[in-house]
């Protein structure tokens, strides 16, 4: 972030993207984007802000998976996970809580390669949709953020690197198919298709659903409570309806 403010900052950005700019908004400021323009200067580090016709990437930095786990989407950021996992394929080990999850971490109990699947830390499982920071930066401390993934209902922020999806919509808490996985069950993620798939046949998946009990976390009387209750799904921002 130093170097981005250095280099010129949000600024520098808008003096890249110009053309795309709707230059009668009004900011802050109480002058419209076109009259702040030219008071910007472009950036001294095109290693830090590319131009708009040489970006980093061709797509944005975040991107919505879909499949059968996720059929109302998950979100990844592809800038941050490196190439060799863009298509990817692993053996679940199932959590449903981020202290067990990295817990296990720490005492080598997840082997390289596999995909780490944290359900129950959705807007209602959680309940509050927690940030699943921890196992991730565990992750990368012990060396494993280059072969494993981590799959979840949970929140992440923007600090991660690695293959992290989360928001994984609908949640484990209310019944989708995420809470069916089992420990074993091969995981696929297409990062350049957008997709995430479950590759257990969907007989298997019909007996599962028959015998789902979800897992009710002990949540003490208050707003959380409440909020488990009348939260809607990540997929519509996780609000209360």
């Amino acid at each position: 972030m130093v170097d981005f403010y250095e280099g010129g900052g949000v600024p520098a950005v808008l003096k890249e993207i110009e053309k795309y700019l709707h230059k009668d908004t009004l900011t802050v400021s109480g002058l419209t984007i076109g009259e702040e323009l030219p008071r910007f200067s472009y950036t001294n580090n095109r290693n830090m802000i590319k131009t708009a016709e040489e970006p980093f990437a061709p797509t944005g930095g975040v991107a919505i998976l879909k499949g059968n786990i996720a059929p109302l989407g998950c979100v990844i950021k592809p800038a941050a996970v490196p190439k060799h996992m863009f298509r990817y394929s692993g053996r679940a080990q199932v959590f449903t809580t981020e202290e067990e999850s990295y817990e296990a971490v720490l005492e080598g109990r997840v082997k390289p390669g596999t995909c780490m699947v944290l359900m129950y830390e959705g807007p209602k499982g959680g309940p509050g949709m927690p940030e699943m920071y921890k196992t991730m930066k565990y992750l990368e401390g012990m060396g494993l953020s280059d072969t494993c993934a981590l799959i979840t209902d949970g929140r992440f922020s923007g600090s991660n690197r690695g293959l992290f999806v989360g928001h994984i919509s609908p949640e484990a808490y209310e019944q989708g198919d995420f809470a069916l996985i089992q420990d074993g069950d091969v995981i696929e993620i297409d990062v350049d298709a957008r997709s995430i798939e479950l590759k257990v046949p969907e007989e298997i998946l019909e007996e599962r659903r028959k015998n789902f009990v979800p897992v009710e976390k002990e949540v003490k009387r208050g707003y959380l409570r409440t909020y488990r209750r009348i939260s809607a799904s990540a997929s519509k921002g996780a609000v209360v309806e």
